[in-house]
C-alpha cells in the first residue's frame, strides 16, 4: 500500500483512535491517508503545532496509549518541540511524525544552510529531548521504523520518539503487515539491592512512602493503593501525582518547595523513606540535597538508571527496577502488619495543627470549584500559581485525574491537553488555567467551538503573571516589570473573546457567587473568575532551607514542638 496509508493503519493497529496535528505541504500525503473511508484513526487539526503536541500529551496521559502528533517540515516541526520536551521530562509515551523535504531536495553533505524550502534538520534538534529521533530514508524502512518508534516510546521509562519522513517516502510503496507492538517488561531483577531494601524496611518504625509519576507510568497505581491499604503507613506524593490515592486516609499531600507543610514535616520525621518512581529533583527535595530527610534511611526505586545516578544520600539504597515489579516482588510486604498507630497519630496531629494555615482566597475558589466537578471527569492544569493552587486545594475524588506539565513547566498546556484528554475518554474535562497560560494557546478555543466538545475552561484571572510578580516583590523591590497590567502586561475580556468564537461564557468577579455556577457536560464553556487582590502561592521554600521550614515562616516554638513529636 501507499506508505502514508501504512503509517495511518499502523497507528490504528496500536489501538490509537485520535491523533493531532496541523496541515503543511510535507504532510499532505499523510493528511489524505487519514481521511480514507477505511481509516480507523481520526486526525484532529489544532490551531498551532504546539497545541497539537500538548493535545497528544493529554491523550497519552489520559489513555495510557502513545500520543501521536504530526507537523510539516521547518517551522511546523520546530513548533512541535515544546510538546516533545514536555513528553520527555514527564515520561509520556509520544510519537512525533514530521514531514520533510523530498530526499532529492535535501542538502545532504552540501555546506548550504538549506537546499529545500522549509528544510530543517529536526532530527538533530530533537535528539537531546527524545528517547530516539531518526529519519526514514526509504519506504521499505518504514515498517521497522514505526515498530521501533512505538516500542521505544513505551518501554522502560516512557518518553517521546520523533520520526522524520520525507515527502517522497510518504508516497512510496510498503508491503508489510500492520501489527500491534508488544512491549516486553524489564527482565533483570536486582536481587542484591532488593535484599538491602528489605533489610532497611524491616527496621522501620516510622516509615513513609513518597510516590511519583513512575508509579502511573508502570501501570502500578492500583498496586500502590493496595500496598498502602495493607500497611496503613503514611504517604506523600510528588505534585503531579496528587490524583493517585486522594482518598487514602494516610495520604498527606504533596511534598517539596510549594508542597503541603504537613507532607514536608512528616517526611522529615520519618526514619525510613521509600521513594517509588519520583525523581527527587530540586523542587521535591530542596536545593541542598543533604538537607532532605538527613536522619532517615532512604530507599529509591526507579526504572531509569540515569535518575539514580544523581543521589540524595551517599548511603541510599537504589533499586533500578520497574515500580510495579518492585511492589509485586513482596520485598516491601515486610511493612504489612506492623504497628504504626503511634506514628500515624503523630502524623494526624501534625495535619490538624497545620490544617488551613496557608489557605487564601484562590485556594478557597479552587476548593469550591472542585465540588462542582463530577467524579469521572479529568482536570487539566496550566503552569503558574493556578497549577499549585489546584494541587493544594482541589478536593479530588477517587477516579478523577489531574494532568500537569510538570518537569518542563510549559505555560499554555491546560487547554490543548484538555482536548487530548477529552478524545481519550469521551468525557467532559475541566481545564483550569490562568490569564497568562491561557493566552499562550488561546487559539485552541477555535478547536472547542468547531468540534463542540465539552471542555470547561476556568480562568483564574488575577491580571498578572502572578508567580513572577511574587518573585519581583520578594527580590526586586516590587518592580513589577512586564508582569502586571499597565507595566507591559495585559489580559483581555476572556468571556467576550470566548463569545466571539461562539462559546458560551460567563464572568464572575465575586468569588462568593461561584457556587451558583453550572459546568457543561455537552458543549464548551468558559468561566472567567476575576481576582482583584495580589495573589501568592504559599507555602514557599527559600532556596537552601530544609523543606519543612517554608515561608511564611512558622513560629519557631511551633516548629520545635512538631519536630519533637
Amino acid at each position: 500500500m501507499k506508505a502514508a496509508e501504512y503509517i495511518v493503519d499502523f497507528i490504528g493497529a496500536q489501538g490509537i483512535a485520535d491523533v493531532f496535528g496541523y496541515p503543511g505541504g510535507m504532510v499532505t500525503h499523510l493528511m489524505d491517508a487519514f481521511e480514507r473511508p477505511s481509516s480507523r484513526v481520526r486526525a484532529h487539526v489544532n490551531l498551532h503545532e504546539q497545541g497539537a503536541a500538548f493535545a497528544a500529551c493529554g491523550y497519552a496521559q489520559a489513555s495510557g496509549l502513545c500520543g501521536v502528533a504530526f507537523a510539516t517540515s521547518g517551522p511546523g516541526a520546530t513548533n512541535l518541540l515544546t510538546g516533545v520536551c514536555n513528553a520527555y521530562f514527564d515520561s509520556i509515551p509520544f510519537v512525533a511524525i514530521t514531514g520533510q523535504v523530498n530526499t532529492g531536495e535535501s542538502k545532504g553533505s552540501y555546506g548550504v544552510r538549506q537546499r529545500g524550502f522549509q528544510e530543517t534538520d529536526i532530527v538533530a534538534m530533537a535528539k537531546p529531548v527524545t528517547k530516539s529521533a531518526f529519519r526514514v530514508e526509504h519506504a521499505e524502512q518504514l515498517p521497522g521504523a514505526l515498530e521501533t518508534a512505538f516500542r521505544v516510546a513505551q518501554e522502560g521509562r516512557p518518553g517521546p520518539v520523533l520520526l522524520d519522513i520525507p515527502m517522497d517516502v510518504q508516497r512510496g510503496e510498503v508491503d508489510a503487515p500492520c501489527e500491534k507492538v508488544i512491549v516486553e517488561p524489564q527482565k533483570a531483577v536486582p536481587l542484591e539491592e532488593l535484599a538491602r531494601a528489605r533489610e532497611i524496611l524491616e527496621r522501620a518504625k516510622r516509615p513513609c512512602v513518597v510516590f511519583g509519576q513512575g508509579v502511573r507510568a508502570s501501570g502500578a497505581a492500583e498496586a500502590l493503593r493496595d500496598f498502602l491499604l495493607r500497611t496503613g503507613i503514611p504517604a506523600v506524593s510528588s505534585m503531579p501525582s496528587v490524583d493517585m490515592c486522594p482518598d487514602y486516609d494516610g495520604y498527606h499531600g504533596f511534598l517539596g518547595a510549594y508542597g503541603d507543610r504537613q507532607a514536608n514535616f512528616i517526611v522529615a520525621k520519618a526514619d525510613v523513606v521509600l521513594v517509588l518512581g519520583a525523581r527527587c529533583d530540586v523542587r521535591q527535595v530542596g536545593g541542598v540535597r543533604e538537607n532532605f530527610v538527613p536522619n532517615a534511611a532512604l530507599v529509591r526505586v526507579d526504572i531509569d538508571e540515569g535518575e539514580l545516578s544523581y543521589p540524595v544520600h551517599d548511603d541510599e539504597v537504589q533499586v533500578n527496577m520497574d515500580v510495579g515489579a518492585f511492589l509485586g516482588s513482596g520485598v516491601a510486604d515486610c511493612l504489612v502488619g506492623g504497628d504504626y498507630s503511634v506514628w500515624n497519630g503523630v502524623c494526624r496531629e501534625i495535619q490538624e495543627e497545620l490544617d488551613g494555615i496557608d489557605a487564601r482566597l484562590p485556594n478557597k475558589i479552587v476548593g469550591d470549584l472542585s465540588t462542582l466537578v463530577p467524579e469521572d471527569w479529568f482536570i487539566t492544569t496550566d503552569v503558574g500559581q493556578n497549577q499549585v493552587w489546584a494541587a493544594q486545594s482541589f478536593s479530588l475524588k477517587r477516579g478523577q485525574r489531574m494532568l500537569f506539565s510538570a518537569g518542563h513547566g510549559a505555560m499554555g498546556y491546560a487547554l490543548p491537553a484538555a482536548i487530548g484528554a477529552y478524545y481519550a475518554t469521551r468525557k467532559p474535562v475541566l481545564c483550569l488555567t490562568g490569564d497568562g497560560g491561557l493566552q499562550m494557546n488561546i487559539q485552541e478555543l477555535a478547536f472547542l467551538a468547531r468540534e463542540g466538545i465539552p471542555v470547561n475552561v476556568v480562568v483564574l484571572d488575577n491580571h498578572a503573571l502572578g508567580m513572577i510578580r511574587h518573585f519581583q516583590e520578594m527580590y526586586f523591590d516590587g518592580r513589577f516589570v512586564e508582569t502586571v497590567e499597565g507595566q507591559g502586561y495585559a489580559s483581555p475580556d476572556f468571556a467576550a473573546l470566548a463569545n466571539a468564537y461562539g462559546i458560551d461564557a460567563v464572568s464572575v468577579n465575586e468569588p462568593s457567587k461561584l457556587s451558583g455556577l453550572a459546568l457543561s457536560d455537552s458543549a464548551p464553556k468558559l468561566i472567567s473568575i476575576g481576582i482583584s487582590e495580589p495573589t501568592y502561592v504559599f507555602p514557599k521554600l527559600e532556596f537552601g532551607k530544609p523543606n519543612f521550614d517554608q515561608e511564611p515562616l512558622l513560629d519557631r516554638d511551633l516548629i520545635e514542638r512538631l519536630m519533637e513529636l
